[in-house]
């Protein structure tokens, strides 16, 4: 994130440009299996239309075969490479699956297979790979020099991995800071929403604690380092994040073994179906025909079609209605999820400040609009968000907003201007009552606190005049949301944030949360995930900022708001809400659970049919034209059952009977 603040030009120079500097991203087609996958699928498609329409075989061969090659190698070869190990992949099991189709003239059906599977190795890929560029653009957060101060006082710039604990830092406006530490000297506002997600930028003064990566405002600060750079707060994350994204889940962990078990009894048992006969003196060609058979009846075709397309169906319906779902597993764990971890700004508020108070003393005599109006015309030239609230109320309420001479701002303090003559000043009460033991403004100041708003001063001539309120804005569909949740979950969300418990207590009460987890660090929220799924949880969290990431990869699932919602947010989600609609999460998670049903069911289908025709051709003769039959007509119906997600009708009942 770049910033906007005024700053000398002399240091800090290149860790600015490292911040701003656009992030390394690998593009889809630089992955080999992206490619392969590609022109697969080119591949297929024109070979479709030519062999559905009866062209000749001279048209379509060539094309089936290169559709073979391109997306059959890579699997195949990396099967080969396994068996090395002594693991038999599926993947492999796949291609020998499709090349026996091939064998006996079942061309189409090895080919569709074929790209199928080079498809979601392709997905696979691309998620690994964005993965890792977030990471990367993570660690670019934090500045690569720092200037470190002797103890003579004497500047010396190094980089910021050679910092210890106990060293002193000089950290200039408009600049990163370079370590976890505390001040030492100075005052300042730091934005330090990659961190803690608060939406407004904290006061920093001494004896306070700052953390890397945060963004330093309009005062200078000398900052005691506290830890080293390896363990700073965004090098845990970076840690964690790494971590949870390698690990596999349950789910996970059960497919690979039933595609192990499965592939061994194929192979053995098509091996045993070919073998055995002509130890007993059975003719050839027959026993190779139904050899054949039972490898074309048994192939997993239609158990792959009735997972996928259920799946895959309701992410484009998903897609749609503007919810990025990034994997068919993603879709089915949405499904599963019981409980709900909901972050606070950016998710559940639209993460820009308002003013929701105004607030004039009787002792002033003056109105809201006039109070108003000098807080922002003496805001008008600051460019904290504080500031644009208060500006941006004038305008809404189509005040007059004058301009503003002899302009100064205090770190931590506020604002004071010169306005139609007379002297104003707009800042933090704490600092502009220094002075004002028992005044009214105290009161006013702290009951809007209490409230969980942020308490604006406004003085006249030294004398307070008045207060304004100003808070983030709910989203309109938020207390819809978590009651829907509640209703699919059968527990409410928990509200997990790093904002102050005040504001959170009351934005909760809102919504209808009771469960408030506030004032957390991302290492905070990873805890609060952990503890749920320790009691036996299937959490959904749902984040929009870098400190959500950690908690979005330890989760079940993660699901990030993308207006709003930072690279590594986005990335590391399991899936990302486009337009920003939050109402979608809860229609999202009732569509896979009505798309894991239907997968149910097509398991259901595709387990009679191979099982009736294996059962078939091991017990009588199965005609290959009937086995072929079956099998094509098994995977038929599971593809076209599965695709009756793609209606739009499936969302708008998933949205009308979330709780079913």
């Amino acid at each position: 994130m770049s910033s906007t603040l005024a700053r000398p030009a002399a240091a800090g120079d290149a860790a600015v440009r490292d911040v701003v500097a656009p992030r390394r991203r690998t593009r889809i087609f630089a992955l080999p299996e992206a490619r392969w996958a590609a022109a697969a699928l080119v591949l297929f498609l024109i070979a479709l239309p030519l062999y559905l329409l009866g062209a000749p075989a001279w048209m379509w061969g060539p094309l089936f075969a290169l559709t073979y090659a391109t997306g059959g190698w890579e699997p195949g070869w990396a099967g080969l490479q396994a068996l090395r190990e002594k693991t038999l992949d599926v993947d492999l099991l796949m291609v020998v699956a499709a090349l026996g189709a091939a064998a006996i003239g079942q061309v189409l059906d090895g080919a569709l297979l074929i790209v199928i599977f080079a498809t979601s190795g392709a997905l696979e890929a691309i998620a690994t790979a964005r993965t890792a560029d977030s990471v990367r653009g993570l660690l670019d957060l934090a500045p690569t020099t720092a200037t470190r101060l002797a103890d003579d006082g004497t500047e010396e710039t190094v980089p910021t991995e050679q910092l210890a604990a106990g060293d002193t830092i000089l950290v200039r406006p408009g600049e990163r800071i370079g370590a976890d530490g505390r001040v030492l000297h100075g005052a300042s506002e730091v934005d330090q929403a990659t961190i803690t997600g608060e939406p407004l930028p904290v006061a920093k003064q001494e004896g306070d604690e700052v953390f890397a990566g945060t963004l330093n405002g309009t005062g200078a600060l000398r900052v005691k380092v506290e830890r080293d750079p390896s363990d700073s707060v965004i090098a845990r994350i970076v840690a964690l994040v790494e971590e949870a994204s390698e690990t596999k889940a349950p789910t996970q962990l059960f497919i690979e073994k039933v595609e192990q078990r499965y592939s061994l009894g194929m192979v053995a048992a098509t091996v045993a179906l070919f073998a055995l006969p002509l130890l007993f003196g059975a003719a050839l060609q027959p026993t190779l025909l139904r050899a054949m058979t039972f490898m074309i009846v048994a192939s997993p075709c239609a158990v792959v079609l009735a997972t996928m397309p259920p799946l895959l169906s309701a992410i484009a319906n998903a897609g749609r209605h503007g919810v990025l779902v990034k994997s068919a597993v993603v879709m089915e764990q949405l499904g599963q999820v019981d409980a709900v971890a909901l972050d606070k700004t950016g998710t559940l508020t639209e993460g820009t400040p308002y003013v929701t108070d105004i607030r004039p003393l009787v002792s002033s005599g003056l109105s809201e609009a006039e109070l108003l109006r000098l807080a922002a015309a003496a805001e008008h030239p600051s460019e904290h968000p504080l500031a644009r609230a208060i500006v941006d109320a004038a305008r809404i309420r189509g005040l007059d907003i004058p301009p503003a001479q002899d302009f100064a701002s205090t770190p931590g303090a506020g604002v004071s201007a010169r306005v139609q003559g007379r002297t104003v000043a707009v800042g933090s009460p704490a600092r502009l009552l220094d002075h004002h033991t028992g005044h009214p403004a105290i009161a006013v100041a702290a009951g809007l606190e209490e409230d969980g708003r942020t308490a604006v001063l406004v003085a006249l001539h030294g004398t307070p005049v008045g207060v304004l309120g100003i808070a983030d804005r709910l989203r309109e569909e938020a207390a819809a949301t978590v009651t829907a949740l509640t209703e699919l979950t059968g527990t409410a969300p928990v509200l997990v944030t790093g904002d102050n418990p005040r504001a959170a207590a009351r934005l909760a009460e809102e919504v209808g949360i009771t469960d408030v987890r506030a004032g957390l660090l991302p290492q905070d929220k990873v805890t609060a995930v952990q503890e749920l799924e320790q009691a036996g949880r299937k959490v959904l969290v749902v984040g929009d900022g870098v400190n959500d990431a950690p908690a979005l990869a330890a989760a079940h699932t993660g699901i990030a708001m993308g207006r709003a919602g930072s690279d590594l947010a986005l990335e590391t989600a399991d899936a990302v809400v486009v337009r920003d609609e939050l109402a979608t999460i809860p229609t999202v998670v009732a569509l896979s659970r009505r798309a894991r049903r239907l997968v149910v069911q097509n398991l259901v289908i595709a387990a009679v049919f191979i099982t009736g025709l294996v059962i078939w051709d091991l017990a009588g003769t199965l005609p290959l034209p009937l086995g072929v039959a079956g099998h094509e007509g098994s995977t038929v119906i599971v593809g076209l059952n599965g695709l009756r997600l793609l209606a739009d009708g499936a969302w708008r009942r998933a949205r009308s009977g979330r709780g079913q």
